[in-house]
């Protein structure tokens, strides 16, 4: 990460994923191209032997000077035209005479764009991956933990935390696969000189494209796409999607781990989630990490949404508004990734505290059992009604719900005793919560 940026990376670079869609990452992945675009030069007799050789020593991105880059980039519209000088300072006369020959900056930024992704997104994956088989072994190892279920906040119905932790890993599951998706089948090559005619290099243009394609390790595009930005858009929606993702298992986090909660915990060593003035305090600072994450990508993405309406052959102003926030993009959900898959590898759950939330409201959680267990003798409508008194009676009262309705006669005489403390069991009403957890076990268990 450059200067600027180095006191936050903690929250917002973190991983693998972070590193490989830095600037200089994307210096590194022009000059590759160029490079690349060289080498078919000369496979088509454009370019004379050697010129390649000659590039590609100096075609290290470390050895160039990004502030003097960013000053040009100013002055030029890309940083294009400013390593193009760069670099025929350091070639020679033979060489430099055919650098770039054929394409025009827009190739170099988006075919590099594309580059960096598919580099990322290998690191970025693979972090998705640790987050989910860490997710399974919750699943695995607390399928039969109940905790109460919570809609709005509230207590709703008792679940177990192995199926809560199943909708963790399918969600993960399903972003990978579309960022996979993304990988193989959106991030392609960009070739199409000045105005997507690939004219400056005649006859050769098509197996000229076809070959930087292929030494990149990208697709061959049908058509070159300078102002049709689908891939971009389509990048960026999978990423924001992703981070949305680890953001909603990092807030569910955050919540259990409330003091008045305490179900689950971040683990790590002394001094993790400390506070700079209450000593008391363990911040799940890795959840709140991620949702930070999570909070800067809707709008990133909105930019390249709102940058695909360009102008003609090539935009003025919308395709330069993309270029930082993808890379920002990658960043931000690479470190989620890295993050999310600490925080779940790591995560501390506590049954017994989960067991015991579940009697806070004093069993009014499960109503809905009891109406149901009544349906069958006086009917849904009727059921639901009388739980309901009963259940407003308990919260008025502060009487225990189970005591409440051994007073009802209807409900007495309908389940007798051990129907109700049949009905009120939250290990007797959890639906098909199991079989939902070997479902998304078995998602895992294909990779």
């Amino acid at each position: 990460m450059s200067a600027d940026t180095a006191l936050f990376s903690g929250l917002f670079a973190r991983g693998e994923a972070a590193e490989r869609a830095s600037e200089r990452a994307f210096l590194q992945a022009m000059l590759d191209f160029e490079v690349a675009l060289m080498h078919a030069l000369v496979h088509a007799d454009l370019a004379p032997e050697g010129a390649a050789t000659e590039l590609i020593e100096l075609a290290d991105a470390a050895t160039f000077d990004l502030d003097a880059l960013g000053r040009s980039t100013g002055e030029k519209g890309t940083p294009v035209p400013g390593l193009l000088s760069a670099l025929r300072e350091r070639l020679s006369d033979r060489a430099a005479a055919y650098l770039h020959t054929g394409a025009t900056s827009q190739d170099v930024v988006d075919t590099a764009m594309m580059l960096v992704a598919r580099r990322a997104l290998e690191p970025l994956l693979e972090d998705l991956g640790r987050a989910a088989e860490a997710a399974a072994a919750l699943a695995r190892e607390h399928r039969d933990a109940l905790i109460p279920g919570r809609t709005l906040l509230q207590h709703a119905l008792p679940v177990t935390f192995g199926l809560k932790a199943a909708g963790w890993l399918a969600a993960l599951e399903a972003a990978i696969a579309d960022l996979a998706a993304v990988q193989s089948e959106v991030l392609a090559l960009q070739l199409g000189g000045a105005v997507g005619t690939l004219a400056a290099l005649g006859d050769h243009g098509l197996a000229v494209a076809a070959d930087v394609a292929e030494q990149l390790g990208l697709p061959e595009p049908p058509l070159p796409w300078h102002t049709i930005r689908q891939r971009p858009a389509r990048l960026a929606a999978a990423l924001g999607s992703t981070t949305g993702v680890l953001g909603k298992i990092a807030r569910d986090v955050v919540l259990l781990a409330q003091s008045e909660l305490s179900e689950a915990s971040e683990g790590g060593g002394e001094g993790r989630g400390g506070s700079s003035t209450m000593p008391h305090k363990r911040n799940p600072v890795g959840a709140v990490a991620v949702l930070a994450c999570a909070a800067r990508t809707p709008g990133l993405v909105a930019t390249i949404l709102s940058a695909m309406v360009q102008e003609h052959e090539r935009a003025a102003g919308a395709w330069q508004a993309e270029w930082a926030p993808m890379l920002e993009l990658l960043r931000l959900t690479g470190s989620a990734a890295a993050v999310s898959a600490d925080v779940l590898s790591g995560l501390e759950v506590d049954p017994q505290k989960m067991q015991a939330d579940l009697e806070v409201t004093g069993a009014l959680l499960m109503s809905e059992s009891v109406a149901t267990a009544l349906s069958g003798s006086l009917g849904r409508a009727a059921a639901q009604t009388l739980v309901g008194r009963a259940a407003r009676a308990a919260a008025e009262h502060g009487r225990p719900f189970r005591d409440v309705l051994r007073d009802t006669p209807e409900v007495a005489d309908a389940l007798g005793p051990e129907g109700i403390d049949r009905a009120l069991d939250p290990a007797r009403y959890l639906g098909v919560a199991d079989e939902l957890i070997e479902r998304a076990l078995s998602l895992r268990a294909r990779r």
